[in-house]
C-alpha cells in the first residue's frame, strides 16, 4: 500500500484493515510496558527496535513505549529530498551530527538532548489496523500532552504532527510491518532548535518548529512530561500502563 509523503508513513508492509469481528466479549484490556533507557545513539535505536518488533510479532513482548533522548543526529526518512539537508553530509558529521537514512516514513528531521522521543512497539490487530487512525492517535497523544502544560496545540489538514500555530513542537514519522509499529513522535522539550535550521524540517517550507521550553519560558523536567506521555499513549490506545 502507497502512503502519501505528507502522511509521515512508510510505504507500508501490513495488509489490508482487518475488521474486529464480533464476539459478543469485551476484548481483554493489553498490557503498554514502558522503557525508559535515558540518552541513546540512533543507531542503537535502531537495533533495538527491529529486536523489539520481531519479538512483538512474536508474541514474545507485550505491548512496548519506549521513551529517550538521542544524541544530536539528522534522519532521512524514505520520502526524504537532498535539497531539504541545507549543508553536505561531511559539513554536519564535522559539526557533530550523525546522519542516517531510516525506513521510516516522512523527510528529514533533527533528533537530540532535550527532544523526548517516543517509539511505540505495538500490535494493532486486530481491531486497530488503519495507519491513517494510528496517526491521528499519535497526534491526539501529543496534543493532549501539550494542553497538560497550557499549550493549546492542533493539528494541521495535510500534515502530520502537533503544531502550535505555523510551528510544529512534535513530530511523526512511522513504521509498521505486519501490523506491529516502530518509530514513532519526536516532542520538542527542551531541546536546541538551532539544527533545525541546518535542514527544511520534514521537508516543509515557509513553517518552523518550536519547544514547551520556548512557549513557556522555562525548561520542563523530562521525567513529568514522560509520566504524561506515558498515560496518554495507554488512555488513547486503551492499554493499561505498566512500568
Amino acid at each position: 500500500m502507497s502512503l502519501p509523503s505528507s502522511e509521515g508513513l512508510s510505504p507500508a508492509e501490513a495488509p489490508s484493515p482487518v475488521p474486529l469481528e464480533a464476539t459478543g466479549a469485551p476484548a481483554p484490556i493489553r498490557s503498554l510496558d514502558v522503557r525508559r533507557l535515558g540518552r541513546v545513539p540512533y543507531g542503537a535505536g535502531l537495533e533495538l527496535q527491529a529486536q523489539m518488533v520481531a519479538d512483538r510479532q512474536r508474541g514474545r513482548v507485550p505491548d512496548t513505549l519506549l521513551l529517550l533522548e538521542h544524541d544530536p543526529v539528522f534522519t532521512l526518512g524514505r520520502n526524504a529530498r537532498a535539497e531539504h539537508v541545507l549543508f553536505p553530509e561531511a559539513e554536519l558529521r564535522s559539526r557533530g551530527f550523525e546522519v542516517y537514512e531510516t525506513g521510516r516514513g516522512g523527510d528529514v528531521t533533527y533528533h537530540g538532548p532535550g527532544q523526548l522521543v517516543g517509539y511505540p512497539i505495538l500490535d494493532l490487530a486486530p481491531d486497530r489496523c488503519d495507519v491513517h487512525r494510528y496517526v491521528r492517535d499519535l497526534e491526539e497523544v501529543l496534543i493532549r500532552t501539550c494542553a497538560d502544560y497550557g499549550v493549546a496545540a492542533a493539528r494541521v489538514p495535510g500534515m502530520t504532527g502537533a503544531w502550535v500555530g505555523h510551528e510544529k513542537i512534535a513530530a511523526i514519522g512511522v513504521r509498521i510491518a505486519r501490523w506491529v509499529t516502530s518509530h514513532g513522535f519526536a516532542f520538542n522539550a527542551n531541546a536546541d532548535l538551532a539544527p533545525f535550521g541546518l535542514i527544511v524540517p520534514c521537508g516543509l517550507r515557509g513553517r518552523g518548529v518550536t519547544s514547551l521550553e520556548r512557549l513557556l519560558g522555562r525548561p520542563v523536567p523530562l521525567d513529568p512530561l514522560m509520566d504524561r506521555l506515558a498515560g496518554h499513549v495507554a488512555d488513547v490506545f486503551g492499554r493499561a500502563l505498566r512500568e
